[in-house]
């Protein structure tokens, strides 16, 4: 009998063992298109193509900062899911007037859902960034678009609006120190992020660790670029969190404010995040291909694992990065990046695997139903 326990306390220790110490659910990561950059005079992207590059990546989801109901077409009948976005010069008549966002939604929503799966729209885009004047107007924009849905009785795509890390936060580091600025943190975070939890939304938000690294010289470029190296770490000295890479740094950042504004529960969607393989500028010697893609494959490789952040550890829900085709710097132009996957002609820039592999989730599973089945296979032999 005591080696029967023996065996049955080893089996269950190890059930045990494969429980969750990491997040069962994995990011679902995407692209963003637009083709105010992807359409130029040389290349035109034809909405099917849009949707044949994201099939070719094997991306789940897709963010059209444009939302052209044709490439919204194009995405019918298919698994990927899409994140819409009204232009912020539309923002102000939506405010004003639900009719306008009935009209947007009539024209970009109501002829292809749900055959065309829309989780998410975005109200502008950096709109306080472009319009700080005008930020009274971006709650009531949001909240017409959200009671506009339910008059049509749509009522499974969830509104918000996207912002930019650098243009809202103040002290990115220490995490735990991070604060939405002021005044928009009263004015309008903290009713927004009330909104956004009443209505089971998301905050969204661009992560560029690229501007971040640009913007501070003491960040090390392998800290920036998911290098795992034995000292490519920063401490928060407040909570002695060790942050061994700037992605989850300024998603913690803006965690920690959410929380000082009251709502560190709601979901956050990093809607754009990126490294550019080439800049116009000639002081930019980080914007290369090598650089690119080290980031990409660091950047996969962290959100396929599960782990999340240190103060999240389900992590983002999802994680655009952009995006997906080149354009092509124009002669006289102000100093371009390109951040694309794909050149214009649809090739492919990188060797990164996007697609969904066997995350931990599906590892721990296993490992349940073989300590199980050991478990069980021994005491049948044992009584």
């Amino acid at each position: 009998m005591p080696l029967r326990s023996i065996f049955l306390t080893i089996s269950l220790s190890l059930y045990f063992l494969s429980l969750p110490h990491r997040s069962n659910s994995l990011t679902t990561i995407g692209a963003t298109f637009s083709a105010a950059t992807a359409n130029t005079s040389h290349h035109l992207q034809p909405p099917d193509s849009v949707a044949k590059a994201i099939n070719s990546l094997q991306l789940a989801a897709v963010r059209l900062e444009d939302s052209d109901p044709n490439v919204v077409r194009a995405f019918a009948y298919t698994n990927v899911t899409l994140l819409l976005t009204i232009p912020n010069f539309l923002v102000a008549p939506i405010a004003a007037n639900r009719s306008a966002a009935l009209r947007w939604l009539y024209a970009h929503v109501v002829p292809f859902y749900p055959r065309t799966i829309i989780t998410t729209i975005s109200v502008g885009n950096d709109f306080l960034e472009a319009s700080p004047e005008f930020a009274a107007i971006l709650l009531p924009a949001i909240r017409n678009v959200y009671i506009a849905l339910r008059n049509l009785g749509i009522r499974q795509i969830s509104v918000s609006t996207t912002f930019s890390f650098v243009s809202i936060m103040t002290t990115p580091f220490p995490p735990s120190a991070a604060r939405f600025q002021e005044p928009v943190s009263q004015t309008v975070m903290r009713p927004l992020l009330q909104f956004l939890r009443d209505t089971n939304s998301s905050f969204l938000i661009n992560i560029y660790p690229y501007n971040l690294y640009r913007l501070n010289s003491e960040i090390p470029i392998g800290y920036a670029l998911f290098q795992k190296h034995p000292f490519n770490f920063r401490d928060d000295v407040i909570t002695g969190v060790r942050y061994r890479n700037l992605f989850d740094s300024m998603v913690d950042a803006v965690i920690s404010a959410m929380a000082v504004a009251g709502h560190e529960d709601v979901p956050v969607i990093v809607t754009e995040t990126g490294w550019p393989s080439f800049g116009t500028d000639s002081g930019e010697v980080e914007a290369n291909q090598d650089y690119a893609e080290m980031y990409l494959k660091g950047l996969i490789a962290h959100l396929k694992s599960g782990f999340g952040t240190p103060l999240r550890r389900e992590g983002v829900m999802e994680t655009y990065i952009y995006q997906l085709f080149d354009g092509e710097e124009e002669q006289g132009a102000r100093p371009v990046r390109k951040w694309g996957l794909l050149y214009p002609n649809m090739t492919k820039k990188y060797d990164v695997v996007f697609s969904k592999s066997a995350g931990i989730g599906e590892q721990r599973t296993f490992l349940a139903i073989a300590a199980w089945y050991f478990g069980v296979l021994v005491l049948t032999k044992l009584w």
